[in-house]
């Protein structure tokens, strides 16, 4: 039986005292859900903005910025809401994009203020979003590069000359300190290539083997880090900042369905995991656009009725956020339910975007 969305809705409302507290704390997770339009101020914010809290009664809640615009309200300038949140600054965009098509590219300080860059907040941003400086990241797409080559038959020095590595020593230390092994020995080694990516509800993290997109997970979600190492390990493969022509189709894809232009995705997908595990997933895939199972019903539809703890189980295992629809399971009741830390906000965003096409 498929849920009626009216039904979801009155059981997912967002109420105001809901999103009040939300913004008392600061609560990164209704990021994308609403804006605080503050009355007095003609200012609104985001949720998470840090700026003090105006009372109740004088705050409107609105769905959109474009929404809070109209109404006369100006962008708030310590959270700025027209940004998405943790987002990648535009000029970061366009460095990352040259460097994944131009790995060799060698981005110095110098150059880096010939670009009005300081260095020292690109060196921040990278240290908080990837654990790495932007000199590091450099070196690791250039060393993506260079594994590639070696794996396609190429020779070593070829590659590492090829990939902007100016001796073959230097290649030879950085190869083996993150594949554990010589460039020699690299042949017998996998790779999966990860990218952060910019959507309505937030940054998100992407991950693709040779065979397809293997992650695509929110930034914040607190499983992050533990699926990250299971892609790994499932794989035998090292994780790296790194180009892949998976990545290209799926932002293209994401984006059609984020502009309501796209119901199903056809971007290849690898999900290594049990025989189970992969019925469930493919049968969240067959759940139609806009509509909704609960778990039982899922567990009906894969011939186990008794399964329901497992097959809830395997859900929260899927580490493809959106074109493994988890966000399309709800509770026998009717009721929302959040999954593996997302929460039940994005769940019913995305809900309602797909709802939308169908009136």
């Amino acid at each position: 039986m498929q849920h009626k969305f009216t039904d979801i809705q009155e059981n997912m409302e967002l109420t105001s005292e809901i999103m009040f507290k939300a913004i008392v704390e600061k609560d990164t997770s209704f990021e994308g859900i609403f804006f605080t339009a503050v009355k007095t101020t003609g200012i609104f914010c985001r949720p998470s903005c840090t700026a003090r809290k105006p009372k109740i009664e004088n705050v409107e809640f609105l769905k959109t910025s474009k929404e809070c615009l109209l109404k006369g309200y100006r962008p708030c300038k310590v959270c700025k809401p027209l940004d998405a949140l943790n987002s990648t600054p535009v000029e970061y965009q366009t460095i990352i994009k040259e460097l994944s098509q131009d790995p060799s590219l060698k981005l110095k300080d110098d150059d880096l203020r010939k670009r009005n860059i300081e260095p020292s907040q690109i060196r921040r941003w990278f240290l908080k979003h990837h654990g790495i400086t932007f000199h590091a990241y450099q070196r690791m797409f250039r060393i993506n590069s260079a594994f590639k080559k070696i794996q396609n038959g190429q020779s070593v020095t070829h590659s590492a000359y090829d990939a902007g590595f100016e001796s073959l020593s230097g290649f030879a230390d950085t190869f083996k300190s993150v594949f554990g092994v010589s460039p020699i020995q690299g042949k017998l080694q996998n790779i999966v290539d990860l990218k952060r990516i910019e959507t309505p509800l937030g940054t998100m993290i992407v991950c693709a083997s040779n065979q397809g997109i293997c992650l695509l997970e929110y930034s914040d979600r607190k499983m992050l880090e533990t699926e990250l190492k299971a892609i790994g390990k499932l794989l035998n493969a090292t994780i790296i900042q790194g180009s892949n022509p998976y990545f290209d189709l799926l932002e293209i894809q994401l984006t059609e369905y984020f502009n309501g232009k796209r119901k199903e995705f056809t971007v290849p997908l690898h999900t290594p995991g049990t025989v189970f595990q992969n019925k469930v997933w493919t049968a969240l895939q067959d759940i139609p656009h806009g509509q909704t199972r609960s778990y039982k019903e899922q567990a009906i539809v894969l011939g186990s009725p008794e399964s329901v703890r497992a097959v809830a189980n395997a859900n929260g295992m899927n580490r493809i956020s959106i074109l493994i629809p988890c966000h399309r399971v709800i509770g026998s009741d009717g009721h929302l339910t959040g999954y593996g830390g997302v929460p039940m906000e994005k769940k019913k965003y995305l809900l309602d975007l797909e709802h939308a096409l169908l009136v």
